[in-house]
């Protein structure tokens, strides 16, 4: 005798993907705000030192770290809220 047919029993998985995907992203922001300025601070502080204008280039490139840092931020935030949609 033949056994029948069986699906596959259904996964809870893309329920639970669509939401941890967005939560992956959303948890670098705090990394993204940091790194941002620092490299900036560090960079910055270099380039003072090479070329003698302490403190302009650092402040600069801080506030540029921001900048960049603020503008990745936003596209984070807008992916993770076209993927919970």
């Amino acid at each position: 005798m033949e056994r029948p047919e069986q699906k596959p029993p259904r996964s809870r998985g893309h329920e639970t993907g669509k939401w941890l995907r967005p939560i992956g992203l959303l948890t670098s922001i705090p990394f993204l705000m940091m790194f941002g300025p620092l490299i900036g601070y560090f960079g910055g502080n270099w380039l003072d030192k090479r070329f003698g204008t302490e403190p302009y280039l650092m402040i600069l490139f801080i506030v540029l770290g921001f900048v960049a840092s603020g503008k990745e931020v936003w596209k984070l935030i807008q992916r993770a809220s076209r993927d919970t949609e």
